[in-house]
């Protein structure tokens, strides 16, 4: 299941859909939250933008290349859109499989390729009124030459 949202989403109900499966062994979670620095500055309000169905598409091919190099049951993504203020929760990425080592990789691996390659835009607006967007970072980048064969 992959959704792009602006409303909440509740962790709990996301957590019952991933243990549904009897075979369940392992299930991993991870939620990213709207921080209030980012690169040294202060941030008041983060808005994102996506480009509706081809944000939908990426998802979709990540997780379906995740599904190919591990043992997954069940997979949940949830990325909001919109204005969001400090500590909202902006993404949940959860994973059921049946052993850990397959749920924690495959989560680690969405959330890299999540972050580098899904058509997100990010504008910030610092403690000064001012509002800039996000340029990609290296960082992210950095991340998925660890995933590369």
């Amino acid at each position: 299941m992959i959704k792009v949202q602006t409303q909440d989403f509740n962790q709990q109900v996301e957590y019952e859909h991933l243990r549904a499966a009897s075979q369940t062994g392992a299930i991993v979670t991870f939620t990213g939250l709207v921080r209030d620095v980012n690169q040294g500055e202060q941030i008041s309000l983060l808005t994102l933008e996506h480009y509706p169905l081809m944000t939908e598409k990426v998802l979709n091919e990540i997780v379906a290349q995740a599904s190919l190099r591990w043992s997954i049951l069940n997979v949940r993504v949830i990325h909001r859109v919109g204005e969001l203020q400090l500590l909202d929760q902006i993404v949940f990425v959860g994973i059921a499989s049946l052993h850990r080592g397959d749920a924690f990789a495959a989560c680690e691996y969405i959330m890299d390729h999540l972050k580098a390659a899904v058509p997100f835009w990010k504008k910030e607006r610092n403690n000064a009124g001012k509002s800039y967007w996000v340029d990609a970072r290296e960082s992210d980048q950095n991340a998925l030459k660890k995933w590369q064969l």
